[in-house]
């Protein structure tokens, strides 16, 4: 075989092997060139289906949107039918609604007429037939409330009198009570004149009386005045009072009124005391004086006087005044010594703890207080 030189590496290589080599080497490029060839063809294969894929995939697509746009349509469609619909729905219930509503008014209108023509003739027919029946049952009906007036003013009757007796025996209880040696003569009941007459004695002698008259009512009436200076008359009281719960107009507390005392339950208790001391005293007077009956007269003369009545006002106020002081006195003196007790207390218990503490310091030389020793 002919050899041959490389000029490139200088190897020695025979002519087939080198045509081997060159042919083998051709053959790689145009391999490679037409691998080269494919692999762009496929690309563009590759490409071409992908485009196609995604134009079907648009078609497909446009065709939902078309589709689903059509569907919208025709459910718009609908759902316009079905508001028109309603509409008309909601237009003929009101109107039927109206229609109703009015057929009702106009059967309750002809009922009523029909009623009201009814009860006209009704009334019409029944007026003839009761109204005697009615003037009876109203007759009856005035029957009723006079008699049950007549119970009412029987039992507000009794009532007043059961309270103003409450009061009478309260009088009565209190003059025994607080006067055992005078005479207190109840007036029954049914008998003209007050209601308790208290017969003042002095050392068994008969000094005056003083008529007490009881009431408890809402107003005060003038005429009891007059009565009561009628009664006294009779009796020949010396002194008229009248106990009320409702005292004059005018007049605020106790005091005279043409010549009659008027006073509360509560003042009673103090001007029984002073008027039964002006008679005693009034007595004593008059046994012990010549000229009598001239004395009497100045008597009764300052008795039914301003000046008597004021003092009687300022002995009583005096009287109140000093019971209320009194118990006033009681509890501020009751404070009083018990705040000095303990006072003393501290006093005493300083006083024996300073002496013991000087007998401790100082001893014997202290002198010893009796009343700190055991």
């Amino acid at each position: 075989s002919t050899q041959i030189t490389c000029p490139h590496c200088h190897s020695s290589l025979t002519v087939e092997t080198a045509l081997a080599t060159s042919i083998e080497e051709q053959l790689r490029q145009e391999f490679a060139a037409r691998l080269q060839e494919e692999r762009v063809r496929a690309a563009a294969e590759a490409r071409s289906d992908e485009r196609k894929q995604q134009a079907e995939e648009t078609d497909k697509l446009e065709n939902q949107f078309i589709a689903l746009k059509r569907e919208n349509e025709e459910k718009s469609a609908l759902l316009r039918i079905a508001k028109e619909n309603e509409i008309e729905l909601i237009e003929t219930r009101r109107k039927l609604k109206e229609r109703q509503e009015y057929e009702e008014v106009e059967v309750q209108r002809r009922v009523l007429e029909s009623r009201q023509e009814l009860e006209q003739k009704l009334a019409s027919d029944l007026k003839v037939k009761f109204e005697l029946k009615e003037r009876e049952y109203q007759q009856r009906l005035d029957t009723v409330s006079r008699q049950l007036e007549e119970a009412k003013n029987k039992a507000e009757q009794g009532s007043q009198q059961l309270i103003g007796e409450v009061q009478e025996l309260a009088i009565e209880e209190y003059l025994i009570e607080q006067f055992p040696g005078d005479e207190i003569a109840e007036i029954g009941k049914g008998q003209r004149g007050g209601d308790c007459l208290h017969n003042v004695m002095y050392n068994g002698h008969a000094c005056g009386s003083i008529y007490y008259e009881s009431k408890r009512t809402k107003v005060f009436a003038s005429e009891w005045v007059e009565k009561l200076k009628s009664d006294m008359r009779l009796k020949g009281a010396d002194i008229g009072v009248i106990v009320t719960s409702a005292m004059p107009k005018n007049m605020e507390r106790f005091g005279q009124l043409n010549g009659i005392w008027i006073c509360t339950f509560a003042e009673f208790k103090a001007l029984c005391h002073v008027l039964r001391e002006l008679l005693v005293k009034v007595a004593v007077a008059a046994r012990s004086q010549d000229n009598k009956a001239d004395k009497m007269s100045l008597l009764y003369t300052y008795l039914i006087s301003n000046e008597f009545r004021m003092q009687i006002e300022a002995i009583v106020e005096g009287f109140e005044t000093m019971r209320e002081d009194l118990s006033k006195e009681r509890a501020a003196m009751e404070k009083i010594w018990k705040q000095r007790e303990r006072q003393l207390e501290k006093v005493l218990l300083s006083t024996a703890g300073m002496y013991g503490s000087i007998k401790g310091i100082a001893g014997s030389d202290v002198g010893n207080v009796g009343l700190l020793e055991l």
